[in-house]
């Protein structure tokens, strides 16, 4: 496992962004673990977050494109930090924008916030994870009405390795498959088990509940 993957894997344990438990997921799904965004609160925080997902995207996509589209909500500071890591790693000078759940009927008027998106645009999607793809198909549609883009890519944090919408796929795959890009994580979960089991940090149980929920939800 590459060492950036090794210490990302840390930093969202360290950050209280991955928790273990029984917790219920936009999916609908009960799952054995979360991970949560929302809980990088610091400066110090969101610049490394920035930084990991600037890294990622350059070792899967490289620069070529203009724009860092973050769905709302907990898109919106990725797609800001994103921004900012690949400025700050590779001197790259990307556009940020996001959509609102509501428009906008006064002054910056409309369904999106920070850059327009204009004729010709390469846009890469930025998530936290994607537990089945449900997210995608709410926001591809929001940025192709905008303008006429190319979509690059997505890029999650966590690749939770589970089949997506259609039930007979990776839900990533689903995701590259149905909207014609390619779609990437940071890192997976069984690259997360597998680096916290070598530290000991998941006991018994935990690894027992991970096993049973795969059973029923992983790809194959």
């Amino acid at each position: 496992m590459e060492s950036y993957k090794r210490a990302f894997i840390d930093f969202m344990v360290e950050s209280d962004v991955l928790k273990f438990g029984e917790f219920t997921l936009k999916s609908g799904r009960t799952s054995p673990f979360f991970m949560n965004s929302g809980a990088y609160v610091t400066g110090l925080q969101l610049k490394r977050l920035g930084q990991c997902y600037a890294e990622a995207i350059h070792e899967a996509f490289g620069l070529g494109f203009d724009v860092v589209f973050g769905p709302a909500y907990k898109g919106i500071p990725l797609s800001v930090v994103t921004a900012i890591g690949l400025e700050d790693l590779y001197g790259k000078q990307v556009r940020y924008c996001s959509n609102r759940k509501e428009a906008k009927d006064h002054g910056d008027v409309g369904m999106l916030l920070g850059s327009e998106l204009h004729d010709g645009d390469r846009v890469l999607i930025v998530e936290d994870v994607t537990t089945s793809g449900k997210s995608i198909e709410e926001t591809y549609p929001i940025i192709k009405a905008a303008a006429d883009v190319e979509v690059v890519g997505l890029m999650v944090s966590l690749d939770r390795q589970e089949v997506g919408r259609g039930g007979k796929m990776p839900a990533l795959a689903e995701v590259s498959e149905t909207y014609g890009f390619p779609a990437h994580a940071i890192v997976t979960m069984s690259e997360v088990v597998e680096h916290l089991s070598s530290q000991g940090l998941l006991d018994a149980s935990q690894v027992c509940a991970l096993d049973a929920y795969y059973e029923q939800y992983g790809a194959k």
